[in-house]
């Protein structure tokens, strides 16, 4: 555990709370992807699945319920309590195109062929793409309203912050994982464009577009 952990970690749970308490209060979940947030939970459930079976810390374990917890919450408030304010068609992004590269490079790039490793493989190269879905939802509306725009950037500060902490790791543990890394690179590259658009236009009270 490090500094840049520990705010990584506080980053994501913070985006998590903004989510859902946007979906909660506005008893809407327009301008959410629902298939950002099935990919997440799907993230979640393939990485945890040693929840019960591996014990690393007491801290290690309260996160994987909060993130195994708050993905199924956020997929059952948008498709079955909210499904009405889903929008559907703006939602189009083909997840298929997520989905096989990601199986595929699991079974063919991980540490250790074995069913849990190429599960953990596998949600750490979904993560690092579960977003795309989202920027498309925002790319073709051509906007996005404050609340999800901060949602976006707590997210996107959380993978950030952990690209600190695997450097730290590096030059204090003299510990990497290349999968993590490159992973973690390719998502971060990902909210180049939205990082910038937020600080330029959502900081100063404007509303943020992406380019269509």
């Amino acid at each position: 555990m490090n500094l840049f952990r520990l705010a990584g970690d506080l980053a994501h749970v913070f985006a998590i709370i903004i989510l859902l308490l946007k979906i909660w209060k506005t008893r809407s979940c327009a301008g959410i992807s629902g298939k950002s947030q099935v990919l997440f939970a799907l993230v979640y459930l393939t990485r945890y699945l040693d929840l019960f079976t591996t014990y690393v810390s007491l801290y290690n374990s309260v996160m994987k319920v909060i993130f195994l917890a708050s993905s199924g919450a956020t997929v059952y408030l948008m498709y079955v309590k909210f499904k009405a304010t889903y929008d559907h068609n703006h939602d189009s992004f083909r997840v298929e195109f997520l989905l096989v590269p990601c199986v595929l490079l699991s079974l063919l790039i991980n540490h250790d062929f074995t069913v849990m490793e190429v599960l953990w493989t596998f949600s750490i190269y979904l993560e690092s793409v579960a977003i795309l879905p989202q920027l498309f939802m925002v790319s073709k509306t051509g906007e996005a309203e404050s609340i999800t725009s901060h949602y976006l950037f707590a997210l996107g500060s959380y993978r950030a912050l952990y690209l600190l902490n695997w450097i730290y790791r590096y030059f204090v543990e003299s510990h990497y994982d290349l999968i993590a890394i490159f992973a973690g690179v390719v998502q971060t590259i990902l909210y180049c464009d939205f990082f910038y658009l937020y600080i330029t236009k959502v900081l100063k009270g404007k509303r943020l577009q992406l380019p269509a």
